[in-house]
């Protein structure tokens, strides 16, 4: 009978550790980040990184009691999360294979974490993420863009936690939403965002569509003083808005004098139309952005039709104005009006009796 639940839990716990395997693939030249994560009875022990598809033939790659780099591939524990990352570089076809993050027991069996299947391809990757470190700051969002050709469920999880596989959900109090789209090219593309992030929401995650998946570090930051300066400033300004809005809708909406009420809830009421009263002033405004124009096409009209007035008037009274001119001029007395006859000049002597007195030039007129 011992034997017998002996081998079921055996072959409970096989089947567990295949279903866990991780498929991964990465174009030609990339790079990858494996992340394992560890119970805490196994801090200060070695843990290592192999490849191959059973214990016997499971060669080291890298370990943390040894130099914590091997060629491309590289490692590192984190102790106080109880994680321990693999960074494999310059990934070419060969790379491709079956890894594990495994925990070394002195003198007993050690313990595998995580089962990878990495697949290396000169095309697009199935599924790839742009970066695998997203960060935000407490308070925040954070956007991750997950590109797939395959198909199947989609999912983000969170390392060794909860996932979330419709369109919203929540890890860990984080709001979680999933939506798919395409992009510019028609790259298909999962969009998780998470909202309202805090402090312990950094860790791993996972991006999983089908039976591929993609490991995505997040980072939560505390705000800084400037961050916080800011934030403060544009949330005292969207308060200013809110405010001259409400106020300008309810001057709208009720033009007559408000009576003084008692009623204790008189002030929440007003405050709870606000998203209403937004609209209604938005609707004054663009009703008197209209009226504004209207008012100025109907200037502009009013001072061409002047203009074409003035110039018609101008117009007609034009040969009017000439043909007085002309009478006026011709009516007009010269006080020479033989100027132009030819001129005659004579000579006249006048002589007295006696003597010659002088002779004098006197201008004729015919």
């Amino acid at each position: 009978m011992a034997l017998h639940l002996s081998l079921l839990l055996l072959l409970l716990l096989l089947v567990y550790r295949i279903s866990a395997v991780g498929y991964v693939s990465v174009q030609t030249g990339g790079s990858i980040t494996f992340p394992c994560s560890y119970d805490q009875y196994y801090i200060n022990h070695v843990k290592y990184w192999c490849q191959g598809l059973g214990w016997d033939v499971c060669s080291y790659v890298v370990r943390t009691d040894h130099p914590k780099s091997s060629g491309k591939t590289s490692i590192s524990d984190d102790i106080n999360k109880r994680i321990f990352t693999v960074t494999m570089t310059d990934l070419v076809s060969r790379d491709y294979g079956n890894y594990r993050c495994v925990v070394e027991i002195n003198g007993g069996t050690d313990i595998m974490i995580q089962w990878f299947y990495l697949s290396v391809t000169p095309g697009t990757p199935e599924l790839y993420v742009e970066q695998q470190e997203v960060t935000g700051v407490e308070g925040g969002s954070v956007t991750v863009c997950c590109y797939y050709s395959n198909s199947g469920d989609m999912k983000w999880c969170r390392m060794g936690g909860d996932c979330v596989s419709v369109f919203s959900g929540t890890l860990n109090g984080t709001s979680v939403t999933l939506m798919r789209t395409s992009d510019a090219i028609n790259r298909k593309v999962l969009t998780v965002t998470m909202s309202g992030l805090k402090m312990e929401n950094t860790d791993w995650y996972w991006c999983r569509v089908g039976e591929l998946e993609m490991p995505v570090h997040i980072t939560v930051s505390q705000q800084t003083a400037t961050q916080l300066e800011v934030k403060s400033t544009i949330t005292v300004s969207q308060q200013t808005a809110t405010q001259r809005t409400s106020k300008m809708t309810s001057t709208t909406q009720d033009p007559t004098p408000q009576q003084p009420s008692a009623s204790p809830t008189a002030e929440p009421v007003q405050t709870d139309n606000t998203s209403q009263g937004a609209e209604g002033n938005m609707e004054e405004v663009h009703q008197r952005s209209i009226d504004v124009k209207v008012l100025l096409i109907s200037l502009g009209m009013l001072v061409v039709v002047t203009a074409g007035i003035l110039v018609t008037w101008k117009m007609w009274r034009m040969p009017k104005d000439n043909k007085a001119k002309d009478q006026t001029t011709n009516n007009s007395v010269d006080p020479f009006p033989e100027a132009d006859d030819d001129v005659t000049y004579s000579t006249v002597i006048l002589q007295h009796k006696t003597q010659l007195k002088g002779q004098t030039k006197v201008k004729l007129f015919h």
